[in-house]
């Protein structure tokens, strides 16, 4: 496989990058760690005379923390995010999710930016930042930047609110509620996502006061499960009842709604969603 020819631009700014955008138009295409991207230019999915490189793009990068948020500049890539001392110590969790995402190769190159812009069905990190009401930041050059929960911002496969010529420049993560723990597990074929689950728990006086489940990689989109939530809140952080794990799972594989496809069928994947449930809960109270 090789890739089509194409011009690649590599603008410093992201004025200069929306100026690109636009003078191209649809024959062009923002990229940054370009893992997704190359591999359906070379597989003739899809086909651009114009590449933008935003790696140059300074504002894109760094991790930071602001008025309490932990913030993540679009381009910075997996292992940044799984070896950053400000992301270990700050959100632990996010680390080890990291840390599991595809193959060293990929983490080395891909971005997190890149990886939610992509909205592949099958994302690790997606469901993660669900889970912790993630916000992403985007915005065109020369305009104000517009803040979108990330749930709204995933609207489907391969699909995001993104605006004509809008780059995403950063992922703010609020601090978590004092008291709460994240844990993320999934089950995977090939380094792909059958499915992934995220638990948020909070505890206190021994009771979860504060439960949240997010599923992914089983249907279209990423979802909060409310009904699970509800279930899990109020419940015993010690001893907890298996029925009520049972329960929340059985309602956070329907607010999930699997499909079939090449990684199993919507059944398998809804008795995955159960038994992750259950996993991430108690990893998440111990």
């Amino acid at each position: 496989m090789t890739l089509p020819p194409f011009d690649l631009h590599r603008p410093q700014s992201l004025e200069e990058a929306t100026e690109l955008a636009d003078l191209y138009g649809e024959d062009a295409v923002f990229y940054c760690g370009g893992t997704e991207l190359l591999l359906l230019l070379k597989l003739g999915f899809a086909s651009f005379g114009h590449l933008i490189d935003l790696k140059g793009v300074e504002e894109l990068g760094g991790v930071r923390t602001d008025d309490g948020a932990l913030v993540i500049g679009a381009a910075v890539t997996h292992r940044e995010i799984e070896h950053s001392d400000l992301v270990r110590e700050r959100l632990p969790a996010l680390a080890r999710m990291e840390r599991r995402v595809a193959n060293l190769r990929v983490r080395e190159v891909g971005t997190l930016g890149g990886n939610i812009c992509f909205s592949d069905p099958h994302s690790d990190p997606a469901t993660f930042l669900l889970v912790v009401d993630a916000e992403v930041e985007h915005r065109r050059g020369g305009e104000v930047a517009r803040r979108t929960p990330i749930s709204d911002f995933v609207v489907g496969p391969y699909q995001t609110s993104l605006g004509e010529g809008e780059v995403l420049t950063s992922l703010r993560i609020p601090e978590l509620p004092r008291g709460a723990s994240v844990a993320h597990a999934k089950f995977a074929f090939h380094e792909r996502p059958t499915a992934t689950v995220a638990c948020l728990v909070r505890v206190a006086d021994g009771e979860v006061v504060e439960a949240r489940v997010a599923v992914g990689s089983v249907g279209a989109r990423p979802v909060r499960a409310a009904a699970a939530e509800r279930v899990l809140n109020g419940a015993p952080a010690e001893e907890i009842d298996s029925g009520v794990l049972a329960e929340a799972g059985e309602r956070a594989a329907e607010a999930a709604a699997p499909v079939d496809d090449s990684t199993g069928s919507a059944e398998y994947k809804a008795q995955l969603v159960r038994v992750l449930v259950e996993r991430t809960f108690r990893e998440a109270v111990a």
